[in-house]
């Protein structure tokens, strides 16, 4: 029993670290300029704008944000499937 409460707790640590992991990621910040574009993205793979000749493609940016997220939602998915989420490497919290 105090195993699985060490787990939990485990657990609700690695959760605040990704938390934190995920407010850094979201502070790294890549712009690009070439023939005219401009792509700006930021470290946790999500597109800030895109614009070709000054103009802003704003429908593009939440197309591709749309996307990237459903593909992370399933890869997500995929790997826990796999054994390869959290309760894989917490040996499962049963």
């Amino acid at each position: 029993m105090f195993d699985k409460f060490k787990q939990l707790g485990q657990l609700n640590e690695m959760r605040k670290k990704a938390a934190e992991l995920q407010k850094e990621l979201e502070k790294i910040i890549e712009t690009l300029e070439k023939k005219g574009w401009t792509v700006s993205v930021t470290g946790d793979q999500k597109i800030r704008y895109i614009k070709k000749d000054g103009e802003d493609l704003q429908e593009l940016v939440d197309l591709i944000n749309e996307a990237m997220k459903k593909v992370q939602k399933e890869s997500a998915k995929k790997m826990m499937e796999m054994g390869g989420g959290l309760g894989g490497l917490l040996g499962g919290l049963k």
